[in-house]
């Protein structure tokens, strides 16, 4: 749909790119096991460190840079975690409420919806399956397991699927998430961002990223998106 068709007035957003953790789910239960788990594997001692410094951030950027761990380390970290996470933390989880309705009323608007996530692809993929949520997605986009493409923050994750959805960039786009990260990200591939404050970010920490909008309810969500 292009802006032509509105005569002169802002488009609504015809894709809408969603964050997964602290935006569509809750995933604090099982990325906490996860971490402990792996820190316990390294002999690190103490609990792990508070969800809105775990919950967001590349895995491999909140290891290195919450434990002070050496490359070699945070590798071995990374791969203890993702033994308990892959098994059982990625569905120790759960759809925040209202979620699903909202999704249901955009598809019924005919936005197309994606997800941009930090996570990798494979485990993104299956948490979306086993809550149902896949449907309602045309694209999910995330890391490798390798983390090469949060190696510069967001940015690459949100160009992919800009790039799979709308190569020709004619849809307004926007991108929805609780952290930093996801408003970094969309400001540097030049669309607009929507802080979403029922996850693990702050507002302070969400105008300091340069949000676009601040929803504090996902009931402000639809008026954002639509209007």
């Amino acid at each position: 749909m292009r802006a032509s068709y509105f005569r002169g007035r802002k488009m609504p957003y015809g894709l809408c790119l969603f964050d997964l953790d602290g935006t569509l789910t809750d995933p604090k239960p099982g990325i906490l096991k996860s971490f402990q788990y792996a820190l316990s594997a390294l002999g690190v001692e103490g609990e792990a460190a508070d969800p809105s410094l775990l919950i967001g951030p590349p895995l491999r950027e909140a290891i290195r840079g919450l434990y002070g761990l050496s490359e070699p380390e945070t590798e071995r970290a990374v791969a203890k975690y993702r033994e308990y996470y892959s098994e059982a933390g990625l569905f120790e989880n759960d759809v925040y409420p209202g979620i699903r309705e909202l999704l249901r009323a955009l598809a019924d608007s005919k936005v197309t919806l994606a997800v941009a996530t930090s996570k990798a692809s494979v485990y993104t993929n299956r948490i979306l399956s086993r809550f149902g949520l896949d449907g309602f997605f045309s694209f999910v986009s995330g890391d490798e397991l390798d983390g090469s493409l949060t190696k510069n923050g967001k940015r690459d994750i949100i160009r992919a699927a800009l790039d799979a959805l709308d190569p020709g960039r004619e849809m307004r786009a926007v991108m929805i998430g609780d952290r930093r990260h996801d408003i970094t990200g969309a400001r540097e591939m030049g669309i607009d961002s929507i802080g979403v404050l029922w996850g693990y970010g702050s507002r302070d920490e969400l105008e300091a990223a340069g949000a676009t909008r601040i929803a504090a309810s996902m009931e402000e969500l639809p008026g954002m998106i639509l209007s």
